[in-house]
């Protein structure tokens, strides 16, 4: 059987034996394919919308016992739906992320506050594009308590671990996610940001990680002033056509494929983080790998320096993030009371208590500072493509490093030197794009960022066409992964 992320048809195995027989020996097979090679599959009668699903279901059932990603479990309902499926992707598996609103799940978002949620009734147009196009959600992956830290660690359900190296983090707030399509769990799983959540974890883990631009996409979720401005939705994949095609999917407005072409492009190379600092060498290293295979392939590649001021950008993210803790605090104590002191983890707590230091200047010099740096960078993509920065400062944390439970000094100076590139985009509204290009020495993989234009997202996806073939990562899975 071909590898996820050809361009091959896939085939099913030859013989008589009974269908369930036959998927059961093939599980891990399946579980190499990505969605377009899975739903080939289907199409072709070679094996049914349910049977994807099944095979599915036992390598999460292998899997989640060591690495922990699945919080919530909705397979009877998935099955049914797999039998009525239909649409491009129909009978494909796929995993929502914890606190994303699907009807029929609950909605716990990682917190002890809603350990015992009942399940949803409402949902967005976001999941609807998704269950128009055939996909089945099997359930819900582990993520931190209100997506706000960077690693998966709530108290709630405990670790996620990431599959390269189970001590170290698959990074977050998307982590579960991010674990599942590495290991081949299912080929899609959903992701969104609002500081990097989409594109940490596909770092971390070795995934393709669109962020999409400000509106680019359809609604994921209530309206929320502060969520609108950053936070954006996508899926997770292990091949650029099935980003491309959840892009398409879930865009605003109709947008045709991606352009494979060889279009040349300029691309800007900036290493420096909003803290004006280096990476970790090992992350200088995969990016400068990066830079060189651009322009091997042809694009005109050059150093850039700082456009806009890096420290009171991060300075701004860090308190519009504290102002979505104290939302989280107000409104857990209007509901819990006194309880909610004690359910709410640390981490979101004291960051909501550090929000009240916030004054009204501060706002003032937030707002500035946000409104230079979009203008700088679109006065740079005025004469530029793209640029390519790293993900993150250094390589995964240790699981542990960033728990909720860490203290505070230590994980506010900590997040915000890890995250210290991914928030600029949230911000400014610009898309942006994590692809696993060059690993560390060891094999884990790095992930190399590259942003571009407002409504730039087919440029980023054209260009990761090529360094996909360039770079091929179809066969590079976390070791033992894939047992046969």
């Amino acid at each position: 059987m071909v590898k996820g992320g050809t361009q091959q048809e896939p085939k099913a195995p030859s013989g008589d034996a009974e269908r369930a027989g036959r998927v059961a020996a093939w599980i891990w097979e399946l579980g190499r394919l990505d969605a377009h090679d899975q739903a080939a599959l289907a199409r072709r009668g070679e094996v049914s919308a349910r049977e994807l699903c099944e095979s599915a279901i036992a390598r999460i059932e292998h899997w989640n016992p060591a690495l922990n990603v699945i919080t919530h479990r909705d397979y009877a309902a998935a099955l049914q739906r797999a039998e009525r499926a239909s649409g491009e992707m129909a009978g494909v598996p796929w995993l929502l992320k914890d606190g994303l609103d699907y009807r029929g799940m609950p909605s716990r978002s990682g917190s002890r506050l809603y350990r015992d949620a009942p399940a949803g009734d409402i949902d967005f147009d976001f999941t609807r594009a998704f269950d128009r196009a055939g996909l089945i959600a099997l359930g819900k992956t582990n993520a931190p308590e209100f997506g706000l830290l960077p690693t998966t660690e709530p108290l709630l359900y405990g670790p996620t671990r990431n599959p390269w190296a189970p001590e170290r983090s698959p990074g977050g707030s998307s982590g579960g996610a991010a674990v599942a399509v590495a290991t081949g769990m299912t080929p899609l799983a959903h992701a969104a940001d609002g500081g990097g959540s989409i594109r940490i974890p596909a770092s971390c883990s070795g995934l393709v990680g669109l962020k999409p631009g400000r509106g680019a996409t359809l609604r994921a979720r209530a309206p929320h002033m502060i969520e609108d401005m950053l936070a954006c939705d996508m899926l997770l994949a292990r091949s650029v056509r099935d980003v491309d095609w959840a892009m398409r999917t879930a865009s605003a407005k109709p947008a045709a494929p991606a352009a494979r072409g060889d279009a040349k492009l300029r691309i800007g190379v900036m290493l420096a983080s909003l803290n004006d600092k280096l990476p970790h060498a090992q992350v200088r290293e995969s990016i400068l790998r990066s830079a060189q295979v651009c322009a091997d392939l042809g694009h005109e590649v050059f150093e850039v320096g700082r456009l806009y001021d890096g420290p009171a950008v991060l300075a701004a993210f860090k308190t519009i993030w504290a102002y979505l803790a104290r939302d989280v605090m107000l409104g857990a104590r209007a509901r819990f009371g006194a309880a909610a002191d004690t359910l709410v983890e640390p981490w979101t707590r004291e960051l909501a208590h550090w929000a009240e230091s916030v004054a009204l200047g501060d706002n003032d010099r937030m707002m500035h500072a946000i409104a230079e740096a979009r203008s700088a960078l679109e006065k740079f993509f005025a004469s530029a493509d793209v640029i390519l920065s790293p993900v993150l400062d250094r390589p995964p944390l240790r699981i542990g490093e960033l728990a909720p439970t860490a203290g505070f000094e230590h994980m506010m100076e900590l997040m915000f030197e890890y995250v210290s590139y991914t928030p600029l985009h949230n911000m400014t509204g610009h898309p942006a794009m994590s692809l696993p290009l060059v690993p560390a020495p060891d094999g884990a993989p790095i992930g190399s960022m590259f942003s571009a234009a407002h409504g730039g997202e087919a440029t980023l996806i054209g260009l990761a066409y090529q360094l996909e073939e360039a770079l091929p990562w179809r066969d590079r899975w976390p070791y033992g992964a894939m047992p046969r």
